[in-house]
């Protein structure tokens, strides 16, 4: 006796109508991100101007400052992220018949996508008032030099301190009589130039020297000792905001990395309330 086999067809494996993307709760998702943050931003600006005193002795140190406003720039991307992602998987249409594996990884992929979303239009809202303000900052430094009126730029207070003539040889001194603007105005643009490579080269340390000693009156060694003064702690200074720049490049991107994972890990949760699933989940 034969027996026959009958094969049952299987299910349907096709792929359902619905996107596996959804845009409006992505979008709704990042602009709810965009907003938090601008929240979150203003209360920090407020927050940190409260902390800090121009006066020594008086509100936080510059290093608690800066670390505190690392740890702030986290808080603000675990906060906004979580919530946008976390919208982006909730609002999301629900995805019949599909594995619940791949459900998984569309959540994730709504939070990662919203919290890109969300980082290009931050970038975009920011960069848009930032280049006006330097536009304006421009036009208004142009106008400035235009019409011959005094204006402070980096190199200014540097030169100050080193034309700064001494009280007692000074008036005992004709040399003083030159022209002072016109001298000042050199030293400025020599400064200038010379700091964006690097350095004062030799010939141009010792005309600074001499142009030193003839507007203060100090001897030629106390004039070489005040510009390597001078040098030294323009390097200091321009070392010093290179440090905190790097110090804040690398804030910014933990926190965009992290606030990248919060938001996936926040519309996975979403998703999974969106569906019922999220306790199956976190078991698994």
């Amino acid at each position: 006796m034969i027996d026959t086999v009958v094969i049952q067809p299987g299910p349907d494996t096709g792929e359902p109508s619905v996107a596996g993307v959804s845009w409006a709760a992505v979008t709704a998702g990042a602009v709810v991100s965009c907003a938090l943050t601008f929240v979150v931003i203003a209360f920090g600006i407020g927050l940190g101007l409260s902390v800090v005193s121009p006066w020594d002795g008086s509100g936080v140190s510059a290093t608690t400052f800066k670390i505190g406003t690392g740890l702030y720039l986290v808080v603000i991307a675990m906060l906004s992220s979580s919530v946008g992602g976390y919208i982006a998987g909730r609002l999301r249409s629900r995805w019949i018949g599909v594995h619940t594996d791949e459900v998984y990884f569309r959540d994730t992929a709504h939070g990662f996508v919203a919290w890109a979303l969300a980082t290009v239009l931050g970038a975009v809202l920011l960069a848009s008032p930032a280049s006006h303000l330097l536009g304006g900052a421009a036009s208004g430094a142009t106008q400035a030099a235009a019409s011959q009126a005094n204006q402070a730029g980096p190199m200014d207070g540097y030169v100050d301190t080193l034309l700064r003539p001494d009280p007692a040889a000074a008036p005992n001194s004709g040399q003083n009589s030159g022209n002072a603007s016109d001298s000042r105005g050199e030293m400025v643009r020599l400064f200038t130039s010379s700091f964006r490579n690097g350095d004062l080269k030799p010939a141009d340390r010792d005309y600074v020297s001499k142009v030193v000693a003839a507007r203060t009156g100090l001897s030629q060694a106390d004039a070489d000792k005040r510009v390597n003064d001078v040098v030294t702690q323009v390097k200091a200074d321009a070392d010093a905001a290179r440090k905190a720049a790097a110090q804040l490049a690398f804030w910014l991107t933990a926190s965009l990395l992290i606030g990248a994972f919060c938001a996936s890990l926040a519309a996975t949760e979403g998703g999974g309330l969106r569906d019922g699933t999220w306790q199956r989940r976190a078991t698994r």
